[in-house]
């Protein structure tokens, strides 16, 4: 009985010097509602890329976006 309780001390003393294990968790893990947020701003983006380019190609041309002050702003250009 001596010798188990040595052997079971023995090993969770070997267990507890170990080398310890980073875990990284994701970006994101720690915030769902920023993660939500981001998916709506991107869904709300690409429906007005996607509304922009139909408008466009209305008028035989392409869409191209550019960042103003944190808005996206999407004009009309010659298919060049």
């Amino acid at each position: 009985m001596k010798w188990m309780t040595f052997v079971c001390l023995a090993v969770v003393s070997a267990c507890a010097g170990g080398p310890q294990i980073g875990y990284e968790s994701a970006p994101d893990a720690l915030a769902p509602d920023a993660m939500r947020q981001g998916d709506a701003a991107d869904a709300g983006e690409a429906q007005a890329l996607e509304r922009a380019e139909t408008d466009c190609a209305r008028q035989g041309k392409h869409a191209v976006s550019q960042r103003v002050e944190g808005e996206t702003i999407y004009d009309c250009v010659d298919g060049d």
